[in-house]
C-alpha cells in the first residue's frame, strides 16, 4: 500500500490530474445522472365499457360482462380482472402488472374484443377501450346544468345532443361524461 501512495507523492503532477480526471468524471455523472423522487413505473389499467340500453343489471353481467372477462382475463400481463354491471352498462377493468406495456396489453384487448363481438347482443354498443396511466393522472372538471324552463330528460336530451359534443371537440379532452339526475328510458 506504501508504494502506491509513493507514486503520488514523488509525481505530484500525476496526482493533480488523476484528481482532475475524478472530478471531471463526477462532474459528467452528476449531469447525467436522472434525479427524481420516485422510479419510473407503468401502472396502466384497461377499462372496456359497454352499453346495452335497456338490458337489466343481471342482463348486462350475463350476456355482456361475462363474455368479456372471459375473453381479456387469459391476456399476458394481466394481473387481475374487475367487473360492474349495472342497468344498461358493463364496466370491465383489466389491471395489469406493474411495467406491463399498456399499448400492447392494449392491443390484444382490442382483437380479443373483435373476437368475441359475435358472442355479445346485437342491441348492444360496441365496447369503447380506454387506457388509463396511474402515472399520468388526469384533471377532471364538472359543469352542473339546472332548468326552471325545461323538465330533467330535456336538460339531459340537451346535454347529450349539444354541450357533450362540444365538449369533446376541445384539444387535450379525453372523454365527456354525463352523470345526469334524470335516466335514460328505453323502451324494448
Amino acid at each position: 500500500m506504501k508504494a502506491f501512495t509513493d507514486i503520488f507523492i514523488r509525481h505530484p503532477v500525476f496526482a493533480i490530474v488523476v484528481n482532475l480526471v475524478i472530478v471531471l468524471l463526477g462532474w459528467r455523472a452528476l449531469a447525467t445522472l436522472p434525479v427524481q423522487q420516485y422510479p419510473d413505473i407503468e401502472s396502466s389499467s384497461i377499462v372496456v365499457t359497454t352499453v346495452y340500453v335497456g338490458a337489466s343489471a343481471d342482463t348486462v353481467r350475463g350476456f355482456v360482462t361475462t363474455p368479456i372477462e372471459r375473453a381479456v382475463s387469459s391476456i399476458s400481463g394481466v394481473d387481475y380482472v374487475e367487473s360492474e354491471s349495472r342497468a344498461g352498462q358493463s364496466k370491465v377493468t383489466v389491471r395489469l402488472k406493474l411495467n406491463q406495456d399498456s399499448t400492447a396489453a392494449l392491443a390484444q384487448v382490442t382483437a380479443r374484443l373483435q373476437q368475441v363481438r359475435s358472442e355479445l347482443p346485437a342491441e348492444a354498443e360496441p365496447p369503447a377501450v380506454e387506457v388509463q396511466r396511474a402515472d399520468r393522472p388526469y384533471a377532471a372538471f364538472y359543469v352542473s346544468f339546472t332548468s326552471s324552463e325545461r323538465s330533467v330528460s330535456a336538460v339531459t336530451d340537451w346535454l347529450s345532443r349539444t354541450v357533450q359534443p362540444q365538449f369533446a371537440t376541445i384539444a387535450g379532452v379525453q372523454r365527456v361524461t354525463n352523470n345526469e339526475g334524470g335516466r335514460n328510458i328505453a323502451m324494448r
